[in-house]
């Protein structure tokens, strides 16, 4: 089997593709994983992935044996995104996996016939689906966004915290504060009185975005900090905790992993288990079911998740009734 990579100059190394050529032997399928930010590399093995490869195995469909996959990285650039949805829909995969509303629209944008599965907030909201239930188009998939409640629940975990903050930053990409579910966010802060401000990290998420964003906003003027859903986060989290902490600053995260690096808190849906239902989902896509008659899955839960050692970095005592209601505390 004849095998290749493929470097996009035009990503200055940060677009990549690993997989096969299109004469595969008879019987193998072939998708694309195609994220906003994570390395071709980190795409082969981090837990998320991993538990949606492992499903999509169990389900009949494993890579190296009946499934081919070609993994593509967006490398935090939105502004690039388009030209990278116009390269994946190229090579015409059977389907596609992806995440975050900006990748998923670029890639609905590219193509209207390649199946799409993406994790993402509200899927109507956005206009990739008629409905939840019935999404009418190429894109499925589950969604991470229970609405204004869910924000509003990390501003009131925040607030538990520190009590007499009234001030939040915002951190976002210029595009996510300018989407709805900044608005909601938007929204909950008004519900929770409390004023919100938006730490802006422009269109290219690396790691000199969040120096910048950081060393430009006045954090005498704020009392918490609340992170955006997008997972351009993930690859940089080590930059955005101690960031964070080193401007001692509660901040509430919407990601496990964010917390395991060091972060203050997080509350946010399962991930793995999200990636597994994707999982299911692509099965039925390769087994001829047609996407806009699958479900968009829907969270029934959110997890808190508390490290104790951060606390104590940034000089603040976690409540004992957050304690006792999370779901997990690192030591």
């Amino acid at each position: 089997m004849r095998r290749r990579d493929f470097i996009a100059g035009c990503f200055a190394g940060s677009v990549a593709l690993s997989g096969v050529s299109r004469a595969q032997p008879p019987g193998q399928r072939r998708i694309a994983i195609v994220a906003p930010s994570r390395s071709i590399e980190n795409l082969r093995t981090n837990s998320y992935h991993r538990a949606f490869l492992d499903e999509l195995a169990r389900l009949g469909f494993a890579e190296g044996q009946n499934l081919v996959i070609e993994r593509y990285s967006g490398g935090g650039d939105m502004d690039r995104y388009p030209d990278l949805a116009r390269t994946v829909v190229s090579s015409n995969p059977e389907a596609i996996l992806t995440s975050a509303g900006p990748m998923t629209l670029a890639l609905r944008a590219a193509t209207q016939s390649i199946p799409i599965v993406t994790i993402i907030g509200d899927p109507v909201v956005w206009g990739l689906a008629a409905s939840l239930a019935r999404p009418g188009g190429n894109v499925t998939g589950v969604t991470v966004d229970a609405g204004i409640e869910l924000h509003g629940k990390r501003l009131g975990l925040l607030r538990e915290i520190k009590p007499n903050g009234s001030r939040v930053a915002y951190l976002s990409s210029s595009s996510a504060w300018n989407q709805p579910q900044a608005a909601m966010v938007r929204d909950a802060a008004l519900l929770s009185n409390v004023s919100l401000s938006h730490a802006d990290l422009g269109s290219n998420l690396d790691d000199t975005a969040y120096q910048t964003a950081f060393a430009s906003t006045d954090w005498t003027k704020v009392d918490m900090l609340l992170v955006s859903d997008e997972p351009e986060h993930l690859s940089h989290a080590k930059t955005l905790v101690d960031l964070a902490a080193r401007g001692r600053l509660p901040a509430c995260y919407p990601f496990h992993d964010l917390v395991v690096a060091g972060g203050l808190m997080a509350y946010y849906r399962d991930l793995p288990d999200a990636f597994r239902q994707m999982a299911g989902q692509m099965a039925q896509i390769l087994s001829g079911q047609n996407p806009a008659e699958i479900p968009f899955r829907q969270p029934t839960a959110f997890r808190l998740s508390l490290n104790n050692r951060a606390a104590q970095r940034i000089g603040v005592t976690l409540p004992q009734t957050l304690l006792v209601s999370a779901n997990e505390v690192i030591e």
